[in-house]
């Protein structure tokens, strides 16, 4: 008997704590964001990097940072949708962050502060590194409470449901179920997140290595991920920009893990 038909959407992008309701959406980053901020600081003390205070600190900057390179990144990548409505631009509670600007702005800005505070940059970024995928695995959440992001139509167990008007918009008709993208990737970002976890404990490497497995495993699922997604995107050569985007982080990723492994090879028999 399959006791799972499909996965139903909320019925609204809201969650009542009793008197207090709550934009589904910023919850699930917020709870992420907290999540990827204690095991960071858990890492750094266990390393002895720094404390979770260092890591409050740093988070303080590199969070919303990352949260306005996020949602840069969307805005200039899906100009088209905000050029007759330069107001949504600031409705980030409506859904609309893109990673890469996410993580290169939080990073930029990170680095800054760990520099300024005199901790290890490479150090730093081993220990953030399997923290990222967390936030990311229960952020996901938040494109379900907004019915966003989904993929391709399909009967499977686990196929999406979706509101009659969604479905509409997104050009089927009422009661079509789709691949549920948003659940692949959250599976997939815990996934990383153990897996960063067990190599780095497992694989001795240069400080800052463990950053780039995270940035090769990620960019490798994400792009088989990203081709099952039907919402509006750029198209250069039969493939969507983000597409494109993880193709060139996972490249120059798999470079600089091959380059560092080499060098310590280099190091050690010198």
């Amino acid at each position: 008997m399959n006791y799972l038909a499909s996965i139903p959407s909320p019925p609204s992008g809201t969650v009542h704590l009793g008197p207090l309701q709550l934009n589904a959406y910023g919850a699930m980053i917020a709870l992420g964001v907290m999540a990827s901020v204690w095991l960071a600081g858990r890492r750094m003390e266990e390393r002895g990097v720094g404390t979770r205070d260092d890591m409050g600190a740093i988070a303080m900057i590199a969070v919303p940072v990352g949260i306005i390179g996020a949602r840069l990144y969307h805005v200039v990548t899906d100009w088209q949708r905000f050029e007759n409505n330069l107001g949504g631009i600031v409705q980030v509670w409506k859904g609309g962050l893109g990673i890469w600007g996410g993580i290169a702005f939080g990073t930029v800005a990170g680095v800054w502060v760990a520099k300024r505070k005199g901790l290890s940059v490479g150090l730093l970024l081993t220990c953030v590194a399997p923290a990222l995928p967390l936030a990311q695995a229960i952020g996901r959440w938040g494109n379900w409470f907004n019915q966003e992001l989904f993929g391709r139509p399909t009967t499977l167990p686990w196929a999406l449901e979706v509101s009659a008007s969604t479905a509409k918009t997104a050009g089927y008709a009422a009661g079509t179920t789709f691949h549920p993208t948003f659940l692949y990737e959250s599976l997939a970002c815990g996934a990383l997140c153990v897996a960063l976890i067990f190599l780095d404990k497992k694989v001795p490497m240069r400080p800052g290595r463990l950053f780039c497995f995270y940035t090769a495993g990620y960019t490798l699922f994400r792009f088989f991920i990203e081709g099952i997604r039907i919402d509006e995107a750029h198209h250069v050569g039969g493939l969507r920009l983000n597409q494109w985007v993880s193709l060139v982080v996972f490249g120059v990723s798999v470079s600089l893990i091959i380059a560092m492994r080499q060098r310590d090879l280099q190091e050690s028999s010198d």
